[in-house]
């Protein structure tokens, strides 16, 4: 498949996608017995995967959305430029942030450091994919859908340049292949 000036082939299908949404729901739904987490989706990746994960949890729960910025291209920037949407008090609240990928995990350590900076309770994180360079960061998420090396991924919410979210399985670039 191509996309703009890359090459793309079927990476993780739709069907691992939601046997593994459904197991982290469950892991949830055991963790939080008795509270209500306020969870945080990171738009815009995380929508398809928040929406379906949300589907599987069984627990008096909110939700919220924000964003941030700091991807250009195919590379985040790793710089946090503002974290918007948040318009609610989450003093002693547990938190689940919801984010699509985890690339080097910098911009997310610094949106778990504002939230905690803000008075919660807890703070959690759960990624659908998690790349090879941010599991050697400090901040690491609870809740891991799939762990890939450093490649260079589209489909279910992923993008690239915009193009490609709506896609149902996950795609991965095609080494030296462009359009």
């Amino acid at each position: 498949m191509i996309v703009k000036d890359l090459s793309f082939s079927i990476f993780i299908p739709e069907s691992m996608i939601q046997e593994r949404v459904w197991q982290l729901g469950q892991q949830i739904n055991q963790d939080y017995v008795d509270r209500s987490p306020l969870f945080l989706p990171i738009l815009n990746g995380s929508f398809i995967f928040a929406a379906d994960l949300l589907r599987t949890v069984n627990l008096e729960c909110r939700v919220s959305f924000v964003k941030h910025a700091s991807y250009q291209g195919t590379a985040s920037t790793g710089q946090l430029k503002t974290l918007i949407g948040l318009n609610e008090s989450i003093f002693n609240q547990d938190i689940i942030i919801v984010e699509d990928i985890m690339d080097t995990g910098l911009t997310l350590s610094k949106v778990v450091e504002e939230l905690r900076s803000l008075g919660t309770r807890s703070v959690e994180i759960i990624t659908l994919v998690r790349k090879a360079p941010a599991r050697m960061h400090a901040v690491q998420p609870k809740y891991i859908g799939f762990d890939i090396e450093n490649e260079f991924v589209l489909g279910y919410g992923l993008d690239y340049d915009g193009l490609g979210r709506n896609l149902k399985d996950i795609y991965k670039q095609v080494p030296g292949e462009t359009a």
